[in-house]
């Protein structure tokens, strides 16, 4: 599983109506071959920034099939009018992940999984 974090700044005095565009855009991606789900956050420290994380299965998942969809054009046109700047997207895939659950664990951190061969290729660490 891979993570899109696309960092989206927006217009001053235009967050909540930004905010209610995602939350309209959000069947797009969850409709999205390859998508398993997404969330927005908002900084605190710079209320107008705001960073949309969306896992897909593959990074071609979002940069290809989703890219070319009628879904992304949908997307781009109820959130676009209100980003000051293009989003920057990156691709990250876990490589450490524990829940609220696990606290307490005595083992060592749960290991994610690394992407499959159309990611990025292990360190050899």
């Amino acid at each position: 599983m891979i993570t899109e974090i696309a960092q989206i700044e927006v217009r001053p005095g235009q967050e909540q109506e930004f905010e209610d565009a995602v939350a309209k855009a959000l069947p797009c991606f969850l409709a999205a071959e390859g998508c398993g789900g997404a969330d927005l956050h908002r900084s605190v420290e710079h209320p107008s920034r705001y960073r949309l994380m969306v896992r897909w299965e593959t990074v071609e998942h979002h940069t290809v099939t989703f890219r070319g969809s009628a879904g992304f054009a949908r997307w781009r046109a109820l959130a676009g009018p209100h980003f000051a700047a293009p989003p920057q997207v990156e691709h990250v895939y876990s490589v450490y992940a524990r829940g609220t659950a696990e606290r307490g664990a005595t083992d060592g951190p749960a290991l994610g999984t690394r992407p499959s061969a159309s990611g990025p290729s292990p360190s050899g660490a």
